[in-house]
């Protein structure tokens, strides 16, 4: 078996973005650790500032199965291209690959779910080998809904 990993972003506003996330991937967020009503109460026991409380945010796969998704406050913004993205894929649960009506239906109704909260539209790919629609999230990383 390989190593654990999660995924981290940069991110102006952790909390909005693991929010966005958590609806696009079908994850939650991360609960205060176990004794702790929320992370505020986490954050003042370990003597973070109080100007850091909302520097962190994380979501997870429910079923414990995918990798944990950390957003992390910076003070620069975007400025290139993603080199790295996510590819959401929403079609392929329990559909034959000759459903192609179907799974372009499914990822229609997942983007405009996503649009809905900051998702901005960049392109649409289709091609021989594969569909998808191309998005950026509300501070501008791009991904893939297949």
């Amino acid at each position: 078996m390989g190593l654990g990993f999660q995924v981290t972003f940069d991110a102006h506003d952790p909390a909005r973005l693991a929010e966005f996330w958590a609806v696009a991937l079908e994850y939650e967020l991360q609960p205060p650790p176990p004794g702790f009503e929320s992370w505020e109460q986490f954050g003042r026991q370990i003597g973070l500032p109080e100007d850091r409380w909302d520097a962190f945010s994380a979501v997870m796969d429910p079923e414990g199965e995918g990798p944990r998704i950390f957003f992390q406050r910076v003070p620069e913004g975007k400025t290139v291209k993603n080199r790295v993205h996510l590819d959401v894929n929403v079609s392929q649960r329990g559909l034959a690959l000759d459903k192609t009506a179907e799974r372009r239906q499914i990822i229609a109704e997942h983007v405009e779910r996503l649009k809905a909260l900051g998702a901005a539209y960049v392109r649409e790919v289709d091609e021989p080998n594969g569909y998808c629609i191309v998005l950026q999230d509300p501070e501008g990383n791009e991904f893939c809904v297949q």
